[in-house]
């Protein structure tokens, strides 16, 4: 499983191979050169290299439902869902 980290998250694609995962960052394929400079570029990139995006960015939530794409998208609703489950911890 190959794993695209959009820019919001940079940096986590490294801690995702510290886990053993096969991950690359947006920004960094940004600097070898890679014309990543939309969503739309990010969506095709991902496509054609069999990845599946991780980001924070809620745009991708459509384009994900409308195009068929694996997506993990951490918006306010999971990050919820994380810490109401660690506060449960504290009671």
């Amino acid at each position: 499983m190959k794993i695209l980290v959009d820019e919001n998250l940079d940096g986590m694609d490294e801690r995702l191979k510290a886990h053993g995962y096969d991950a690359y960052s947006v920004r960094k394929l940004q600097r070898e050169g890679k014309k990543l400079g939309s969503d739309y570029s990010i969506i095709n990139y991902a496509r054609e290299n069999d990845m599946i995006i991780v980001t924070k960015d809620t745009e991708f939530r459509k384009a994900s439902e409308e195009n068929d794409f694996p997506l993990v998208l951490l918006d306010d609703e999971e990050i919820l869902k994380v810490i109401v489950e660690k506060l449960k911890n504290f009671s």
